[in-house]
C-alpha cells in the first residue's frame, strides 16, 4: 500500500526531543566530570563520547529515518530481530561480551562497544507492529497467535535475564503487553501475562537474592542505609538537598563517589540536586509533551502498521522514563533503567534517535492532516 504524503516533519517534536538532548549533555557534563577525570584523566571524556559516539550519530540515523518511509520496515522485521536476537546470543558467548558492574551486556566490535538490548527495543517494536497488524483479529487464537508471541517474547526476555538487566527486560515486556492491547489483544489474554509476569518476578527474586533486598529496601526506604539501600538513600539525599531551585550547576556534591551510577541510572536525581524541584518537573512536562506527540502520532496514523509503531515506539519512551524518574524518587523498586536522551550510553542514544526518526516519518502520513488539508482547499 503506497501513502501519499499529506504534511511535512513535525518540528514540535523534533524541538522536544533536541531540548532533551542538549539539557542531557549539559546535566552530563556537570555529572559526568569526577568519574571521567578519575577513570581517564579527562573531566569531559564521557562528555565528549556521548556527544560524538551518541548524539552526533543518532542525528545521522534519526535523519536516514525519517526519510524511509515507514512502511518498509515491515519487509525487514523479520531479519532485523533475527539478527537481534544472534546479537543477544552473542553477547553471552565467550570472549564475545563485554562485563562491567556484574552483567555482560555490551558487544566489542573493536573501534566501539554496541548494547544489543537497545537495539532489542526497536526492532521488537517494529516486528510486533507487522505481525499484529498482519494477524488481525487471529491474533487473539490461542494456538495461532497468542501462544507465538508468548513464545518470542519469552526468548527475548530470557535473553536478556541472563545479562542480566533486569531493568531492560521489564520494559520491553511492558511495552510488548501495550502494543498486544493496542493492536486489539483480550483482556483475558492480558491477565493471563500479567499473571505470567508476577510469578516471573517471584522466580527471579527467589534466584537471586538481592532482588528481594531492593523490593524491601523500596518497601522501606532507611532499611540498611550503608548496604543495599545505600543507593536509593544517596538519590533521596540528592534530591531533597536540592530543594526548590537546586545547588547550582556543577555543585553536585553526590556526583563525588557517593551517588552510584550518576552518569547513567541516577542522573535525574543529580538534576534535582543541581537544579531543584521546578527544572526537575520542566524535564518531566517534556516527556509528558513527547508521549502526547507520539500518541497523537499513533492516533492519525492511515494504517494499523503505523499506528501500532509509533504507539510501541512511544510507550517504550514514556515506560523507561516512568520507570526511571519512579525509581529516583522512591516510587518503584530499583531496576537500573537509563533516562531517555539524558543518561550516558551511546548506543542507547542512537537507536532511540532513529526511532524518533520512524516516529518523524509516519507523521508525514498524519490522516487528520490530510482531512484539513483537503478542507482547506474546499
Amino acid at each position: 500500500m503506497k501513502l501519499e504524503q499529506h504534511s511535512q516533519t513535525d518540528y514540535v517534536l523534533i524541538a522536544i526531543v533536541f531540548i532533551i538532548i542538549f539539557f542531557g549533555l549539559i546535566m552530563l557534563s556537570s555529572a559526568s566530570s569526577v568519574i571521567a577525570y578519575q577513570n581517564y584523566q579527562d573531566s569531559n571524556y564521557l562528555w565528549k563520547h556521548q556527544l560524538f559516539n551518541g548524539v552526533l550519530l543518532g542525528l545521522l540515523f534519526m535523519f536516514i529515518a525519517s526519510k524511509i518511509h515507514y512502511l518498509k520496515w515491515q519487509k525487514f522485521a523479520i531479519p532485523m530481530l533475527a539478527i537481534t536476537i544472534l546479537a543477544l546470543f552473542l553477547v553471552l558467548a565467550s570472549g564475545a561480551g563485554i562485563s562491567s558492574g556484574g552483567a555482560t551486556r555490551w558487544i566489542n566490535l573493536g573501534f566501539f562497544s554496541f548494547q544489543p538490548s537497545e537495539l532489542a527495543k526497536l526492532t521488537f517494536i517494529i516486528y510486533l507492529a507487522t505481525w499484529f497488524s498482519k494477524k488481525g483479529k487471529l491474533m487473539n487464537d490461542f494456538a495461532y497467535g497468542f501462544v507465538p508471541f508468548l513464545v518470542l517474547l519469552g526468548i527475548i526476555t530470557i535473553l536478556i535475564m541472563m545479562q542480566p538487566d533486569l531493568g531492560t527486560m521489564t520494559v520491553i515486556a511492558l511495552v510488548s503487553v501495550a502494543v498486544f492491547f493496542i493492536a486489539g489483544g483480550s483482556i483475558k489474554n492480558i491477565l493471563l501475562i500479567v499473571t505470567g509476569g508476577i510469578s516471573l518476578f517471584a522466580i527471579l527474586i527467589k534466584i537471586a537474592p538481592y532482588r528481594a533486598a531492593r523490593l524491601s529496601v523500596f518497601l522501606n526506604p532507611e532499611l540498611d542505609p550503608q548496604g543495599i539501600g545505600y543507593h536509593i538513600n544517596q538519590a533521596l539525599l540528592a534530591i531533597g538537598s536540592g530543594g526548590l531551585l537546586g545547588l547550582g550547576l556543577g555543585r553536585s556534591r553526590q556526583k563525588y563517589n557517593y551517588l552510584p551510577e550518576a552518569t547513567t541510572d541516577s542522573i535525574f536525581a543529580i538534576i534535582a540536586e543541581e537544579l531543584g524541584l521546578i527544572i526537575s518537573v520542566l524535564l518531566i512536562a517534556l516527556f509528558a509533551i513527547l508521549m502526547i506527540r507520539g500518541f497523537k502520532i499513533a492516533r492519525n496514523a492511515p494504517d494499523q502498521f503505523g499506528k501500532l509503531l509509533a504507539a510501541g515506539i512511544t510507550c517504550w519512551f514514556t515506560i523507561q522514563a516512568v520507570i526511571n524518574i519512579g525509581a529516583m524518587v522512591s516510587l518503584l523498586p530499583l531496576t537500573g533503567i537509563p533516562l531517555p536522551f539524558v543518561s550516558y550510553g551511546s548506543s542507547a542514544i542512537v537507536i532511540s534517535m532513529a526511532a524518533i526518526g520512524i516516529l518523524i516519518n509516519i507523521s508525514k502520513y498524519s490522516t487528520q492532516t490530510s482531512r484539513q488539508t483537503t478542507r482547506s482547499h474546499r
